[in-house]
């Protein structure tokens, strides 16, 4: 299979453009998705290769959105939604948790809902309260949602195949500072695009990532890091200031989660470090807080560490006080190397 370097963005688009190739199920329909190619042109290209019933807008009504591609899903189509934000995904909640979520258990099987809903997420961009939200434990709470970000292009594209096929809804959020460059969590330097980044080298056909298989994207024997997204950059960039020989996983898929590689790297080590980008209180961490002290509680050195986001509205004039950049990281992987 021919190899291509994509940025996230075009890695994306490359999957949904295969999958509506492959399969006259699939369909694509949001705000601004069709004509305009979404307001980060993910699906630029694609209504005019595939015509307005394959690809199309909608109105800015994600209540509306959501329950049609439920409907959509139980009659056998797959539709790929699109949140233009992850902010704006709250409208479409209830039909996600009360329809979407329950529709094959409360059906005994007779209905599926092979619904995608993809939806930009996370700050760094200067977008504030209302454009940089990270919402993605209120979703891995709900049994019958699989929970999906990617870190890198490369799975990206294989992911959202996956979740596209799968026959369960999937929610998938991109995290929108990692769109054109790998971002490290330094605000003050240069952009970095993903030309050159090995995980930019993306084939150009099918392919897909399993849901609910993690990576180690880096081994080590000083501690454990759980981040996904945008944190999976910058979490090594916290491991290079703070000196640490880190074990670092991507977890990439949320729930299902890889509990088992997450055990087996806490063994190891004996020490863990959690991070991520939405607020600490009930956070997707605090999940993988207990989750490792349950599985790892005799082989832990030292209490496990969050770094995560404030427990405020995203802020706009200190954002980067709020961004738990590679400084932060790197504190808490020298404590729980002191512990």
């Amino acid at each position: 299979m021919s190899m291509a370097v994509m940025n996230m963005i075009q890695a994306i688009n490359s999957a949904l453009d295969v999958m509506l190739g492959l399969d006259e199920d699939v369909l694509i329909f949001g705000q601004d998705v069709g004509y305009f190619g979404g307001v980060f042109r993910a699906t630029e290209g694609l209504q005019k290769k595939y015509g307005r019933t394959r690809c199309f807008d909608t109105p800015i009504a994600e209540g509306g959105i959501v329950a049609s591609a439920v409907g959509m899903g139980a009659y056998g189509l797959r539709p790929v939604i699109e949140i233009q934000f992850a902010d704006y995904i709250y409208p479409g909640y209830d039909q996600l948790v009360s329809e979407a979520a329950r529709l094959r258990y409360r059906s005994a099987g007779d209905f599926t809902a092979p619904i995608t809903l993809r939806t930009p997420y996370g700050g760094g961009i200067f977008g504030g309260q209302t454009h940089s939200q990270s919402p993605e434990a209120l979703f891995t709470h709900v049994a019958g949602l699989k929970t999906v970000v990617p870190s890198n292009p490369y799975d990206a594209k294989g992911l959202l195949i996956s979740a596209i096929e799968d026959d369960d809804p999937v929610i998938f959020f991109e995290p929108k500072r990692l769109y054109n460059g790998p971002f490290e969590g330094y605000p003050d330097r240069p952009v970095q695009p993903w030309a050159g980044h090995p995980r930019s080298e993306t084939p150009e056909g099918h392919y897909r990532v399993p849901l609910g298989k993690a990576e180690i994207v880096r081994e080590g024997a000083d501690l454990t890091v759980l981040a996904y997204g945008s944190m999976v950059h910058v979490a090594l960039a916290g491991a290079r200031e703070a000196g640490a020989d880190a074990e670092e996983i991507d977890l990439r898929t949320l729930l299902p989660v890889d509990i088992e590689t997450i055990a087996a790297s806490v063994n190891k080590t004996g020490r863990c470090v959690i991070v991520h980008e939405a607020t600490r209180t009930s956070g997707y961490g605090a999940e993988l807080s207990a989750l490792v002290q349950e599985n790892c509680f005799y082989r832990l050195e030292a209490p496990i560490e969050r770094v995560t986001g404030w427990d405020t509205p995203y802020p706009h004039a200190f954002e980067w006080e709020y961004f738990p950049g590679p400084r932060r990281v790197a504190k808490a992987m020298r404590k729980v190397m002191e512990g």
